[in-house]
C-alpha cells in the first residue's frame, strides 16, 4: 500500500479512492487493521532528522579564515609570553563563536516547529463508532470527520461536505477560505485549486465534512515542505562571503610579507633569532585583532536600531544583507495587503457608488462622482446595504486591539459597509427579525434569509449566476421595478472583477405575511435583483509608499502569491510593483502552471523580468528564489505561511511576519517584523545600508594602522635598523585603537541620501579601488611619520625605548586624526556636523588618556618597554596627525570635484 501515497487523489473518483485504500466510509477501519497500518506507515508525525551534533556545530564556528588568523595570533602571543594578551584575543574568538552557535541553533529549530504544527486530536470513525483519538495515531484509510474550528489532522480526500470552507492561506497563500466539494478534478489541477482535498494543518472555518486519510506524517503536503526546508541550502550572506575573501587575502599577504622580511634579513646577514622576532612582530602588527569584535558589535548595534523599527533580527549578518538586497520577493496576503476584506464598490439602481475607508474599522462613507452620498437618496442602494446587513452571520466587534470580525471575512466586509452608511445592525435586526434561513451550499451558490416585521421579505446573496436566473426584474434607484438586462449586469461584474474585486449579487422576494419557513423551491423564481457589492483585500497604504521607496533605492519588488492571477495583478497595479508601466496599468502575471512547464534556463530570464507570480506552490517559490540568485541577485523573501518557509530559508534574507506569521515561517526566517508591515522593511533596508557603510568606514580606518606598522617593520629590516615597534607594542596599538577609536564609527548616523543610492552590485569587492588607494596613502604617511621620528629621535640621542614610544604615539595620534576623516568617505566632517557623533570625541579622549598612561606610568613602561617623552616630541607627533587629516581632506575634495565634472559632461 506504500506506493498508493504517490497517487493523484484529487483526480480519482470517490469509489476508487475508497477501494484503493480498502476502507468503508460508514464503518471505517477496524482496530486491528488500523494498528497494522500504523506499524506499516508509522505515526502521523514529521520525522526529526538528525543533523550536525552540538559539538560539531560549535567547532565549525572556528572554521573561518579570519578566525585562523586570530588563533595564529594567540599562538604567537603565547610564544612571546604575553598570556594576558593571548587570553583577550582568544576570548573575542570564543565569544563570536558562541554567538554564531546560538543563532544557528535557533534557525535549525524550524523543523521542530513543523513537528508541533500537527494537531493533537482528531474525530474518526473506526469499527462503526465515532471516537476522538490522538492525531498521531491516524493512518491512511481512516475516516475523519471535520467541523468548524478543527485543524485538519492529515491530508484527506473529501467524501462528503456541507458548506465546508477551509482556510489554506498558511499553505497556499489563498487569502479567502476555500469552498470544498468532493467531486473529482482534472489530473493537472494545482494544489491551491484542489477543492476535494483537505490538507494537514489547515483550518476549518465553516461547515462540516468527511474525508478519508490519504497521507500522514512526512507524506503530507506539510511533510513535503519539511523536506524542502531540510534540503534548502542556507547561503552565506554577502558580508560573510566578502569577509571570508578578505580574510584569505589578508592571511596570504601577512605570510608573504613575513617570509619576504625573513629572507631579506638573511640576505643582509642578520641573525636567525632577530629575524624570527621581526617576522613575529610583523605578523602581530598586521593582524587586525579588533576586527571581529567591532564587526559583531556594529551588527549588534544595527540589531538594536532595527528593533526600534519593529524588525527583530535573528541572525547578525542579516543586518548587512538587507543593505545589499537587490530584489524583495513578497507574499501578498497580510504582507502587502491588510488581510481584511473591504467593500470598495457598490452597484444599485444601475448607478456606481464608491465606498471609502479600508479594513474592518467602520470609518468612511459612500461617494458618487467624488461627492458624499446619502444611501436614502437611492432606494436600491439602501436596500442593497440592508440586504448585506441582514443576510449575514458574521459579527463585528471592537476590542483593545481594534475592530475584528468573527465569522466569514466576506460577510464581515458587508457589515462594515452597512455601518459606514449609517445603518445600526441591532436596530435593523429588531425591526426585521430573522425567521428562517437557507445556509450557503456550494451546489446552490447562495444564502437566503427570511425576515418578519412590517413586511415579510426574503434576502438572497450569492454568485451573480445563481441569482440572475431567479430574478425577473431590477430594483431602480427610485424604488421602481425595471426590466432586468443580464448583459448589463454581466458587463458591470466584468468591470469590477477586472479590478480584482470579488463580486457578490443581492436579490429580494416579498412573500405572504404568514410565511415562517423557506426552502430552495420558494426562491427559485420571481425575485427582484437589487445590486452588487465588490470587495477586495486592499493594499496597505504604507506598503505602497515602502515599495516606491525601495524602487527609488534601486530595489525591485516582486509579488509571489498562491492567490488568483486577476486578484494578484489588481493589487500589483494599485501598489505599482512594475514601475516600467504607467500608473494603474495591469502588470503581466506568470502562473504556477506556466512556471512548472518552464525549463531552468528560461526561468532565470523570466524571473528577472516579471513582477507578479500567482498560484505558486512552495516548490515553485523556492525555485524562483534560486533562479534570481543564479542571476546574481541578493534576494530578500517575505512571507507568513508554512508555504513560505523553504523559500525564506533559501533566500539571502528571510523576513517573516510576527503577528500573522506561523511559527514555521518565523523559525525559518532571519528577520521577523513585529508589526507585519512591509513598510518596516524599508526602514530595515536603510538601517542595513547604514551598518554596511559604517563597517566599510571601520575597515578603511583600521587597515592603515596594520599596513603602517607592517611597513615600519619592513623598512627597519631593510635598513638593518632596530625595530621601531615591538610585538607587544603593536598589540597595544591594535587593541586600544580598535576598541577606543574604531568602535565609535559603529555609532555614526546614516548619511543623507543613503536610500537614493543603487544597491551594491553583488560580487563587488569589499573595498573599492579609491579606498584601497586611501588606505595605502595613510599607511605610507604613518610609515613616514613613525619611522622618520623614530630615526630622528635616535639621532638626537634618545634611547630606543623613547624612540619607540614616539613611534607608537604617532600611530595612536595619526589614527585619531584619520578617524575624523573616516566619519564620511566622501565629505568633510563639517558637512556632517562636528558633534553629530559624540562617541567619536569620547573615543579620542579615552585614547588620549590611554596613551598618557602608556607613556608616563612606570608599570606600563616596564610592561611595554616604553619611556616618558618631552613636549617637543608631542608637537612633532601632533604635526604628523594634522598632516594626515589635511592630506586626506584634500584627496576627498579633489575626488569629489572630479566626479562632479564627469557627471556634468
Amino acid at each position: 500500500m506504500q506506493t498508493l501515497l504517490e497517487k493523484h487523489w484529487h483526480h480519482l473518483p470517490r469509489e476508487e479512492v475508497l477501494d484503493l485504500l480498502d476502507t468503508n466510509p460508514d464503518k471505517g477501519l477496524d482496530r486491528f487493521e488500523a494498528e497494522d497500518r500504523r506499524q506499516n506507515f508509522g505515526p502521523n508525525a514529521l520525522t526529526r532528522r538528525k543533523g550536525q551534533g552540538p559539538l560539531l556545530r560549535f567547532l565549525l564556528q572556528f572554521h573561518q579564515a579570519l578566525v585562523y588568523i586570530l588563533l595564529a595570533a594567540v599562538v604567537i602571543k603565547v610564544m612571546l609570553g604575553a598570556w594576558v594578551d593571548a587570553g583577550v584575543i582568544f576570548g573575542v574568538v570564543l565569544l563570536n563563536s558562541i554567538i554564531g552557535f546560538v543563532q544557528e541553533g535557533k534557525a535549525l529549530s524550524a523543523l521542530e516547529a513543523l513537528s508541533r504544527a500537527l494537531t493533537t486530536e482528531a474525530t474518526v470513525v473506526r469499527a462503526g463508532e465515532k471516537q476522538r483519538i490522538d492525531a498521531r495515531g491516524l493512518v491512511p484509510g481512516d475516516i475523519v470527520l471535520l467541523a468548524s474550528g478543527d485543524k485538519v489532522p492529515a491530508d484527506l480526500r473529501l467524501l462528503h461536505s456541507r458548506n465546508l470552507q477551509i482556510d489554506e492561506s498558511a499553505l497556499t497563500g489563498e487569502s479567502q477560505p476555500v469552498e470544498k466539494r468532493p467531486a473529482a478534478l482534472n489530473h493537472d489541477t494545482t494544489l491551491a485549486d484542489r477543492a476535494n482535498m483537505a490538507y494537514s494543518s489547515t483550518l476549518v472555518t465553516y461547515g462540516t465534512g468527511m474525508g478519508v486519510v490519504v497521507a500522514t506524517g512526512d507524506d503530507t503536503e506539510i511533510g513535503r515542505i519539511s523536506e524542502l526546508i531540510a534540503g534548502a541550502e542556507v547561503l552565506a550572506t554577502p558580508l560573510t562571503r566578502k569577509i571570508a575573501r578578505f580574510s584569505h587575502l589578508l592571511l596570504y599577504a601577512i605570510l608573504g610579507l613575513a617570509a619576504m622580511t625573513f629572507l631579506v634579513g638573511l640576505w643582509h646577514g642578520d641573525s636567525w633569532i632577530d629575524l624570527f622576532m621581526a617576522a613575529v612582530a610583523l605578523s602581530v602588527a598586521m593582524i587586525p585583532e579588533g576586527l571581529p569584535a567591532v564587526l559583531t558589535i556594529t551588527l549588534a548595534i544595527g540589531v538594536a536600531r532595527m528593533a526600534k523599527c519593529n524588525a527583530i533580527i535573528r541572525h547578525l549578518p542579516a543586518v548587512e544583507t538587507l543593505g545589499s538586497t537587490t530584489v524583495i520577493c513578497t507574499d501578498k496576503t497580510g504582507t502587502l495587503t491588510r488581510n481584511e476584506m473591504t467593500v470598495q464598490q457598490l452597484w444599485a439602481g444601475e448607478e456606481n457608488v464608491a465606498v471609502s475607508g479600508v479594513g474592518y474599522a467602520p470609518e468612511g462613507g459612500l461617494q458618487q462622482d467624488g461627492q458624499a452620498l446619502d444611501s436614502h437618496d437611492n432606494v436600491a442602494l439602501a436596500e442593497l446595504l440592508r440586504a448585506g446587513l441582514l443576510c449575514n452571520d458574521a459579527v463585528l466587534k471592537q476590542d483593545a486591539e481594534g475592530w475584528k470580525i468573527e465569522g466569514d471575512p466576506t460577510e464581515g466586509a458587508l457589515l462594515v459597509t452597512a455601518c459606514k452608511a449609517g445603518l445600526d445592525r441591532q436596530q435593523v435586526q429588531a425591526s426585521c427579525p430573522r425567521l428562517d434561513a437557507i445556509p450557503f451550499e456550494s451546489q446552490h451558490q447562495y444564502m437566503a434569509t427570511l425576515h418578519g416585521g412590517d413586511c415579510r421579505v426574503v434576502y438572497l446573496k450569492g454568485s451573480v449566476e445563481s441569482l440572475l436566473v431567479r430574478c425577473d426584474t431590477l430594483l431602480g434607484a427610485a424604488g421602481e421595478s425595471r426590466p432586468l438586462d443580464s448583459d448589463v449586469v454581466h458587463a458591470q461584474v466584468e468591470m469590477m472583477a477586472g479590478q480584482g474585486q470579488r463580486v457578490l449579487a443581492f436579490a429580494r422576494l416579498t412573500v405572504p405575511p404568514d410565511t415562517t419557513t423557506i426552502d430552495h423551491p420558494d426562491v427559485a423564481r420571481g425575485l427582484v435583483f437589487i445590486g452588487l457589492q465588490g470587495m477586495i483585500d486592499p493594499p496597505r497604504e504604507e506598503a505602497v509608499r515602502a515599495v516606491r521607496a525601495c524602487q527609488a533605492a534601486g530595489i525591485r519588488v516582486k509579488m509571489i502569491t498562491g492567490d488568483h492571477a486577476v486578484t494578484a495583478a489588481a493589487i500589483a497595479a494599485r501598489i505599482g510593483l512594475d514601475n516600467t508601466l504607467a500608473e494603474g496599468e495591469i502588470p503581466k502575471v506568470l502562473s504556477g502552471r506556466e512556471l512548472e512547464a518552464m525549463p531552468d534556463a528560461e526561468l532565470i530570464m523570466v524571473a528577472t523580468g516579471t513582477a507578479v507570480f500567482a498560484r505558486v506552490t512552495p516548490e515553485q517559490k523556492l525555485r524562483l528564489v534560486e533562479a534570481l540568485q543564479v542571476h546574481g541577485e541578493v534576494v530578500a523573501m517575505t512571507g507568513d505561511g508554512v508555504n513560505d518557509a523553504p523559500a525564506l530559508r533559501r533566500a539571502d534574507i528571510g523576513v517573516a511576519m510576527g503577528i500573522t506569521g506561523t511559527e514555521v515561517s518565523k523559525e525559518a526566517a532571519d528577520m521577523v517584523l513585529t508589526d507585519d508591515n512591509f513598510a518596516s522593511i524599508e526602514a530595515a533596508v536603510e538601517e542595513g545600508r547604514g551598518v554596511f557603510d559604517n563597517l566599510i568606514k571601520f575597515l578603511t580606518w583600521i587597515l592603515p594602522t596594520n599596513a603602517g606598522q607592517g611597513l615600519v617593520i619592513i623598512a627597519a629590516v631593510m635598513a638593518s635598523q632596530p625595530l621601531p615597534v615591538l610585538p607587544v607594542q603593536a598589540l597595544w596599538i591594535n587593541m586600544t585603537t580598535a576598541v577606543l577609536l574604531g568602535l565609535a564609527l559603529a555609532f555614526e548616523p546614516r548619511e543623507a541620501g543613503i536610500m537614493r543610492r543603487p544597491p551594491r552590485t553583488p560580487g563587488t569587492a569589499l573595498l573599492s579601488g579609491e579606498l584601497i588607494f586611501r588606505i595605502v596613502l595613510v599607511g605610507l604617511l604613518l610609515l613616514a611619520g613613525a619611522f622618520g621620528l623614530f630615526e630622528w629621535a635616535l639621532q638626537q640621542g634618545a634611547s630606543e625605548a623613547e624612540a619607540r614610544t614616539i613611534a607608537v604615539n604617532v600611530f595612536a595620534v595619526g589614527q585619531s586624526f584619520y578617524l575624523l576623516n573616516c566619519r564620511s568617505l566622501r565629505v568633510s566632517m563639517f558637512r556632517l556636523g562636528v558633534f553629530s557623533n559624540l562617541w567619536i570625541w569620547g573615543g579620542i579622549a579615552a585614547m588620549t588618556v590611554a596613551q598618557l598612561l602608556f607613556t608616563y606610568v612606570p608599570l606600563m613602561n616596564r610592561l611595554f618597554h616604553t619611556a616618558p617623552i618631552g613636549i617637543t616630541d608631542w608637537l612633532h607627533i601632533l604635526a604628523v596627525g594634522l598632516v594626515i587629516y589635511l592630506v586626506i581632506g584634500v584627496e576627498k575634495t579633489l575626488r569629489r570635484q572630479r566626479e562632479m565634472s564627469i557627471g556634468t559632461r
